[in-house]
């Protein structure tokens, strides 16, 4: 199923989610408007959760902010005993100003600032994942005090079955430490002489939207072996592993993507099973989701306006978002299958058509010859599955304003972010005073 958990239609064909009228919602809120169900979002954070409890060593589950990130969804994961994983100084703060346990906070990135590596390291939050000799030597010039806490991230060598543009964990990629090339030892034997640094263990992240668990064991017992090594050659043992994220959810109904369950007994089963034959100890687990707990959960509805029909050719219908508000087809020809918000007739005569953002670029397509009931101007369209990179990749195009998001259960809906205003797109334009 695409839609939400608690989605389905009223006996008007109204869709609703979370008990909420998606057709009032729109007309409350405006569109575009993003809707998440707070029961997708909890139903996926716990599986997550409960089955790294289950793990002998305990571990923690570090919800990938990069997905999706405001100040509800971090009070959500408090909720719901998760912790998060930043990537820049801005996602930091924001879980801060929320309220998270600095100590739930991990720090991936590629490319870190000194500012950042000090707020991290001021914050106390619970590890920064080093992923360059630049940060190294960030690291070892600080002051001793604090001490950060750290995991060091190592790639596998491993290519998942995902987009190119998506896939981490090879040798060729801009991340971290590559272990095939011997670069991975040598920034733990560097890590390991920093006064400055307490090294607990070793991360990994492969890739993004994968469909296909085959990959996870060969990175794993890459990871192992690694350990292994590092045990021999350094006397290094690891207290704390991250096996990243990465489970990809469906956007279409072609898609079949496992289950959290599935993916967690494939990580955790894999784990065990090459830790024991090195003869090392379980250390705690850390698993990083983002795309399998917000995708699914996020509701993207919009308004539809001109229709182009061109004979033989296709028929355009253009809704009033776009490459503004979801760039994800536009970046990576991320696929999608929209259906009406109200549908009265199930059994009515469909067409194939192309929906159209509003925006300058001839690419500027939410999805491409998909079957519809006809639409016309002032009918509402929604995109199931739009929950994660999404808005997290919103920009102000054509000086459009992002959109509203409101959070939705049990029949009430709350706003969490209001639609952007022109001011707040001028607010930081400097320059001489406008006349009145």
């Amino acid at each position: 199923m695409l839609l939400p958990d608690s989605a389905g239609r009223d006996t008007h064909g109204r869709l609703r989610v979370g008990d909420c009228d998606v057709a009032g919602l729109a007309a409350e809120y405006g569109t575009p408007l993003y809707i998440f169900d707070e029961q997708t979002l909890r139903s996926r954070l716990r599986s997550f959760r409960d089955a790294v409890h289950a793990w002998p060593a305990g571990g923690d589950v570090l919800y990938s902010g990069k997905a999706y990130l405001g100040l509800a969804m971090v009070r959500l994961l408090i909720e719901e005993d998760c912790g998060l994983d930043v990537v820049s100084g801005g996602e930091l703060a924001v879980a801060l100003r929320a309220g998270l346990d600095p100590r739930r906070i991990g720090f991936p990135g590629n490319n870190k600032t000194e500012q950042e590596v000090a707020a991290a390291a001021e914050a106390g939050i619970g590890h920064l994942v080093i992923d360059s000799d630049h940060e190294l030597a960030m690291i070892a010039a600080r002051p001793a005090v604090p001490r950060l806490q750290a995991l060091l991230r190592i790639s596998p060598g491993i290519r998942p079955d995902t987009h190119d543009f998506i896939s981490t964990g090879q040798l060729d990629s801009k991340f971290g430490f590559s272990v095939e090339n011997g670069s991975a030892m040598e920034a733990l034997r560097t890590a390991l002489t920093l006064p400055t640094l307490q090294l607990r263990g070793v991360h990994m992240h492969i890739g993004s939207q994968i469909l296909d668990l085959r990959s996870y064991p060969a990175a794993i017992q890459m990871m192992a072996t690694f350990l292994q090594q590092a045990r021999r050659q350094l006397g290094f043992v690891a207290d704390t592993v991250s096996v990243g994220g990465g489970l990809g959810i469906a956007y279409v109904d072609d898609d079949d993507p496992p289950t959290v369950a599935e993916f967690m007994t494939t990580v955790t089963s894999t784990l065990q099973a090459a830790l024991q034959a090195q003869d090392l100890p379980l250390p705690a687990l850390i698993v990083e989701p983002g795309r399998s707990v917000a995708g699914p959960a996020g509701l993207a509805v919009y308004t539809v306006g001109a229709r182009k029909q061109i004979p033989g050719v296709r028929t355009y219908v253009a809704v009033d978002g776009g490459m503004a508000d979801n760039i994800r087809p536009k970046l990576y020809g991320a696929r999608y299958q929209p259906l009406p918000v109200v549908d009265g007739d199930g059994g009515s005569a469909r067409e194939l058509v192309t929906l159209a953002g509003r925006y300058c670029e001839s690419t500027d397509i939410l999805a491409k010859d998909v079957e519809l009931p006809r639409l016309d101007a002032g009918d509402l369209v929604a995109i199931p599955a739009a929950g994660a990179y999404t808005l997290s990749m919103a920009s102000n195009y054509n000086v459009s304003q992002r959109p509203a998001v409101v959070f939705v259960a049990g029949g009430i809906a709350r706003l969490v972010r209001r639609r952007e205003t022109l001011d707040d797109w001028l607010a930081p334009e400097v320059g001489p005073p406008i006349p009145a």
